[in-house]
């Protein structure tokens, strides 16, 4: 029996890498079999791409070099990590997936959402997740809390002008529309235990 693939999304400061935390704790409490993962990086390959996606040197890298690293990164990573995982059924947790591409790439470089998703195609060969949770905040409260934590590094993409950061949110409601059975969209500016609570009623409903 085929494993869930679960995804979580939203823009940078929305409380990702916090969440997924609790979510963790949770799953090891109700005895789910579980891996947890993020895009890019996750094994050695992608970690390796990320590294130089994210690298704050290289602010002359073109939007499409950055996509298709991205389906690089993706694919080897699925391959290598997501699809083993749930073949033996397995759910899988995921910081970060396709959405990520086409919201950033497709909608805020520019790019078009469906250029991109046509290249995302070929890495990741119509293997979709079952949920995707999108985070939703206001770029401007995100970012405020990636300056005020400090164990955390400023990457290449926290260096992008508000207006980035507006159109990849934009980006995000364009695939609140497209996936409306496969993303649901939680109000991340309310604190972590509201946020959990609220997340732990969708997976029990949806996955649990």
């Amino acid at each position: 029996m085929r494993g869930c693939f679960i995804t979580l999304e939203g823009g940078d400061g929305a409380g990702k890498s916090s969440l997924i935390k609790y979510i963790v704790e949770y799953f090891e409490k109700e005895s789910v079999n579980f891996i947890e993962t993020r895009e890019p990086g996750g094994i050695s390959i992608a970690e390796q791409i990320r590294s130089v996606i994210l690298d704050r040197k290289n602010t002359e890298m073109d939007g499409r070099t950055e996509a298709l690293l991205y389906a690089a990164a993706r694919r080897q990573h699925l391959v290598e990590r997501v699809l083993p995982a749930l073949e033996s059924g397995k759910v899988v947790l995921c910081d970060r997936f396709v959405d990520s591409s086409l919201a950033y790439q497709g909608y805020a470089r520019g790019l078009g959402i469906e250029e991109v998703f046509s290249i995302n195609q070929f890495a990741i060969e119509n293997c979709m997740p079952d949920l995707t949770i999108y985070l939703d905040i206001e770029p401007e409260a995100g970012l405020a809390r990636i300056n005020a934590a400090k164990e955390r590094e400023i990457n290449r993409l926290d260096l992008e002008e508000l207006n980035f950061h507006h159109n990849v949110r934009k980006g995000y409601f364009q695939l609140l529309k497209m996936f409306p059975e496969r993303i649901v969209k939680v109000d991340a500016s309310r604190s972590l235990e509201h946020v959990f609570e609220e997340v732990k009623t969708i997976l029990e409903q949806r996955v649990l």
